[in-house]
């Protein structure tokens, strides 16, 4: 099956994998009861290290009863060796010679042609939202999540701004939420409590 007719599936089918999170919208009529989606893209996660997955030292019960109620996926692979393609690839079902972020610089963003998951997901009568690191779209471009096909967005747009949990601000959509408690270098407001 190719990327683009797996893309198109989703919005008739169920894909479960902390990245966007989508559901249908109950003010539409729609012919079948569609599945609610929660989709979990982690850098660095091999596949063996969820307990789902066969991993025995560390716990996960939350991921495993996601796992246990819904599809798991065990023939993939990353569309790249770094996150910032690899999640292009994922989002836009594109090889990563095709996509236009091919590096892991940080700035570059997807296009406003390229179609991504949410835009289709949208089309099938599903709400996005996405919560986390994007890294597909610094703010003033066309790679911003709010652009893409997603209702909502909370988090990191920046790849390298996600590397220090202490920043003083993230986005909800296209506003800065600040975090006045690490203005200055103070490390009060870690991003993953908020």
């Amino acid at each position: 099956m190719k990327r683009r007719d797996f893309l198109r599936m989703t919005t008739y089918g169920v894909m479960a994998s902390a990245l966007p999170l989508i559901s249908c919208d109950a003010n539409k009529k729609l012919k079948s009861k569609q599945p609610n989606i929660i989709f979990i893209m982690a850098d660095d996660l091999g596949y063996s290290h969820l307990g789902c997955y066969g991993q025995k030292k560390i716990r996960t019960p939350n991921l495993d009863q996601f796992s246990s109620e819904g599809m798991r996926f065990t023939q993939c692979y990353a569309g790249s060796p770094v996150c910032a393609p690899s999640r292009s690839v994922l989002m836009t079902g594109m090889h990563c010679g095709h996509t236009s972020v091919r590096g892991n610089s940080g700035g570059i963003p997807i296009l406003p042609e390229d179609v991504t998951i949410g835009e289709v997901l949208k089309q099938g009568g599903y709400t996005t939202g996405i919560f986390g690191k994007w890294g597909l779209g610094d703010t003033g471009t066309t790679g911003v999540p709010n652009k893409q096909g997603f209702d909502e967005f909370f988090g990191y747009l920046h790849q390298v701004h996600c590397h220090f949990y202490y920043p003083y601000y993230l986005w909800e959509n296209d506003k800065k939420y600040l975090l006045p408690g690490n203005e200055g270098g103070k490390r009060q407001q870690y991003t993953h409590d908020i």
